[in-house]
């Protein structure tokens, strides 16, 4: 089985997405599927054949999750010391050295990026460009609009 880095975190934001469908959505789409069976001939019930579709998605979702959290590889960033080195679950500051912004990244597990939270994928450019590097470093990620330097500002662990 193919092990996948999942933070401690975003390990924790997976178990309390499937509690909340085992134990408030599922309840809920059973109890509209049988509202809708009772209204009677099951073949033009658009309420029932939209429950279930909704039960299909909820019964997914929630075998994908347990497939991720069963393959997942769990890290505690805050128990790492990685000698000030970039690694997987790193809080990230950068200097971007054309406009001079900065930007602070975590680097967490594919299923749980979010560049808008700032959480960038391991297999993400920029984090390929900044695993194994210290602070003080310039690295140059190759963007699809080009390439572009950051200098790491700082490198944590939590």
């Amino acid at each position: 089985m193919n092990r996948r880095p999942l933070t401690k975190s975003g390990a924790q934001k997976l178990r309390d997405e499937l509690q909340v469908l085992k134990t408030e959505a599922r309840p809920k789409i059973i109890q509209a599927i049988a509202e809708a069976r009772a209204h009677g001939d099951l073949r033009e019930n658009a309420e029932y054949h939209a429950a279930k579709e909704q039960q299909g998605f909820i019964e997914g979702r929630i075998a994908q999750i347990g497939e991720w959290l069963g393959s997942a590889e769990i890290i505690d960033p805050g128990a790492v010391d990685a000698g000030g080195r970039v690694v997987f679950g790193a809080m990230v500051e950068l200097l971007h050295l054309s406009t001079d912004a900065e930007v602070r990244y975590q680097i967490v597990g594919d299923l749980e990026a979010d560049i808008g939270a700032g959480l960038v994928s391991i297999s993400s450019p920029i984090a390929r460009a900044l695993i194994g590097r210290k602070e003080g470093d310039v690295v140059t990620v190759v963007a699809p609009d080009g390439e572009i330097e950051y200098e790491i500002l700082s490198v944590e662990y939590r």
